[in-house]
């Protein structure tokens, strides 16, 4: 999944779910893209912040809300 595609799918969660905050929104996202897709999101959050391990649908959820946070805060990144 692109990171277009994961904002996408984050800002559909977020009409979805609107009295959701944004980590629980994040939360959606990871439960919708399934497994396999929360382990890729898992792993790219760990190479980010240099870790080999952590628990992988916590790391997934970080990762969808640092990138949701980092458009939002940077749109030019």
């Amino acid at each position: 999944m692109t990171v277009d595609e994961l904002v996408v799918a984050f800002a559909l969660a977020r009409l979805d779910n609107p009295g959701l905050d944004l980590e629980e929104t994040a939360e959606v996202v990871v439960r919708r893209v399934g497994p396999e897709q929360a382990v890729e999101f898992a792993a790219r959050n760990l190479a980010v912040r240099g870790e080999l391990r952590g628990r992988a649908f916590d790391s997934a959820v970080e990762y969808v809300l640092r990138t949701v946070l980092q458009l939002r805060d940077d749109p030019g990144v």
